[in-house]
């Protein structure tokens, strides 16, 4: 189930909020895990099993170590959570290239990947790390913790929150009309965003990544409209998830902020998934020792952490190639460039930073090696390409205007302040967004598979 669906938005939400509001305060928190387990349970009604041992595996081990204050059990309970990820999201990636590597025929192992298993295992991992570090106290409940863990707004595709962003709010947390209010209006945005937008430019990069052999412009056409589908895409996600947060009381922080205004590689990864940038600073960076370190060690523990954010993206060498292809780019801006960025003139620093930006969405969309070297010789015009064809023309006709539409709304605009024309732009994009929802079955979500 997706936010962006019949089911969800007229048959879900709304029950949810009525059960939700009908009660008492005290039986709030049992109604949403309920929810929660339902809403998991719909798409993988096998792996919410899964979802629940792994929320009690970190119950268990945040208890010893509190009793305790052993690092074992520490890290016992990572390498358990780290097993759980690795044989379901990555055991056959492995097998693949043990079978390559020594010429053998293992065989694969049948396993779906269970949905949001990325984003519920970081969350557990947080919450057990923080307690081992006495940021977060323990947490005795194990359905309050279940509770936290399984919330089905940001459970399948964050933005990884971390039990000390809502530990209060678990335990006593605000609903009103104004936040209930604001978190609506936040839930329509992304609701827009993803289905008005990602959705459309999403199509036009399914063409353009069908077709055998494209042209220079159509190249650089596609690598633009993938980069505005996945920011809509996942960004629209990540506002609905924040608006439902708010409309039962929970204040998640934000995840992107306008990545591609940004002028650096280094500062696109500031506003770019915040919530897991942070997370692998914080839990594997600066544990590593961070820039407190030598150069040469410094350099490697920036392309361990950029090699693990890829592979935690998918178990392909493309996302591993995304992830190093970052890490040394961040490596250069830091020793190489430096301070110089800072004089060059923005226009130059912004095209800088977008043009990366685009071969890097290039790298991480495209995994197979062969497709991605032909792509990648197409949009620097090497071997027989061509500048221009019928297809580019056709293209550019049918989809330029939300493409522009793309380009304007991920930059920051000037909001409109008048309550009565905000409400009725709104619901022009609901009936808009809901027409197109019912009449098209085009409705992906990428970070599905992550």
């Amino acid at each position: 189930m997706i936010f962006s669906s019949v089911l969800f938005i007229f048959f879900f939400l709304p029950l949810f909020l009525l059960t939700y509001y009908i009660f008492p305060k005290k039986f709030r928190n049992f109604i949403l895990l309920i929810f929660s387990l339902i809403f998991y349970a719909w798409g993988e009604p096998i792996y919410v099993i899964l979802m629940i041992f792994s929320a009690f595996i970190n119950y268990i081990f945040s208890i010893l170590i509190e009793k305790t204050k052993k690092k074992l059990y520490l890290v016992i309970c990572i390498i358990i959570n780290i097993l759980i990820l690795g044989v379901f999201k990555y055991a056959n990636f492995v097998i693949e290239n043990i079978n390559y590597i020594f010429n053998l025929s293992i065989q694969m192992v049948n396993l779906k990947l269970p949905i949001g298993i990325s984003f519920f295992t970081f969350q557990g991992l947080s919450y057990t790390i923080d307690v081992y570090r006495k940021k977060a106290p323990v947490q005795k409940n194990y359905l309050k913790l279940l509770t936290y863990i399984s919330m089905f707004p940001q459970l399948i595709a964050g933005p990884i929150v971390r039990y000390t962003d809502v530990m209060k709010e678990l335990d006593n947390r605000e609903n009103n009309y104004k936040m209930f209010e604001e978190g609506m209006m936040r839930f329509l945005k992304g609701l827009y965003k993803k289905v008005l937008i990602a959705n459309v430019v999403g199509m036009l990069w399914e063409k353009i990544s069908g077709i055998p052999d494209i042209t220079l412009l159509t190249a650089w056409l596609g690598a633009i409209a993938f980069a505005l589908q996945i920011y809509f895409d996942f960004s629209g996600y990540s506002d609905m998830a924040i608006g439902l947060g708010k409309m039962i009381g929970f204040n998640f922080l934000e995840n992107f902020n306008y990545p591609y205004i940004a002028r650096t590689i280094t500062d696109f990864w500031r506003r770019w998934h915040i919530s897991l940038s942070s997370f692998f600073r914080d839990y594997l960076y600066i544990p590593l020792g961070g820039n407190r370190v030598k150069v040469g060690r410094h350099i490697l523990n920036l392309l361990i952490v950029w090699a693990l954010t890829g592979l935690w993206h998918g178990a392909s060498y493309n996302f591993i190639l995304w992830g190093l292809y970052y890490g040394l780019i961040l490596i250069f801006e830091k020793y190489v460039l430096k301070d110089k960025q800072e004089k060059w003139p923005k226009v130059l620093s912004h095209i800088y930073t977008i043009f990366l930006i685009l071969i890097g969405w290039v790298i991480f969309a495209i995994d197979s090696p062969h497709d991605l070297i032909k792509y990648l010789k197409t949009m620097f015009y090497f071997g027989n390409t061509k500048l221009i064809d019928g297809t580019f023309l056709y293209l550019i006709k049918n989809y330029i205007f939300i493409v522009i539409i793309g380009i304007i709304f991920s930059m920051p605009i000037k909001k409109i302040n008048n309550k009565i024309v905000t409400t009725i732009i709104y619901l022009i994009l609901f009936v808009l967004t809901m027409a197109l929802i019912i009449s098209d079955t085009y409705n992906p979500f990428i970070y599905f598979r992550f």
